[in-house]
């Protein structure tokens, strides 16, 4: 029997861990997610969460006893090969929305998982593609002034006002608000590492 631990300061990530009945606990953490520039978009987000959990591990290590899994993730919009990553203010997400609007981009979320005690890690991506409607420069404007969307990859939240924004969804939703539950189950499940239920 495991322990999960989710090292993010994501609620969503949390949200989504308790509304599918796992136990876990929480690791808050700071990494600059600046990928490296000659790696593919999939490399670029898996290296952002294999980061957060090798820094997320040595602080773990020193302090826990017992089994755990350690769950890390960085969840990134993708335009054309280009990821958008978060807007610096209103005005930047103004940019972005325009940039998606009328068009169709791809969410995409790398977890990264290590056990303890054998260190084992296995990684995973998960690819969403939404459509976006086209939208005119007004509701752009008021959606990114409301600030929802700030705090997240390409300035928006499916979960939120946002949602009126999408034409049609490919793939997992779960993975658009930033973690891919049945991934990850799935993971868990082929490496038979068992969670404590809550």
């Amino acid at each position: 029997m495991h322990q999960l631990v989710l090292a993010s300061e994501s609620p969503r990530r949390k949200q989504l861990l308790k509304d599918a009945g796992f136990q876990f606990e929480t690791l808050s953490m700071k990494v600059s997610e600046i990928p490296g520039k000659n790696l593919t978009v999939d490399a670029k987000i898996l290296a952002n969460a294999k980061e957060k959990s090798e820094s997320a591990w040595t602080r773990l290590k020193s302090t826990k006893n017992s089994p755990f899994v350690l769950l890390t993730a960085d969840t990134e919009v993708v335009l054309n090969d280009e990821l958008l990553g978060k807007p610096a203010d209103i005005k930047a997400a103004i940019q972005m929305i325009s940039q998606l609007s009328g068009n169709i981009h791809q969410v995409k979320t790398g977890l990264w998982l290590r056990e303890s005690p054998s260190g084992k890690e296995v990684s995973h991506i998960e690819t969403t593609i939404i459509h976006f409607k086209k939208l005119d420069s007004k509701t752009i404007e008021d959606y990114a002034s409301s600030r929802e969307g700030l705090d997240k990859a390409g300035a928006y939240a499916i979960q939120g006002q946002a949602s009126q924004f999408v034409e049609k969804i490919v793939g997992n939703y779960d993975n658009v608000v930033g973690l891919p539950v049945q991934a990850l189950k799935k993971i868990l499940n082929d490496q038979g590492w068992i969670i404590e239920k809550a």
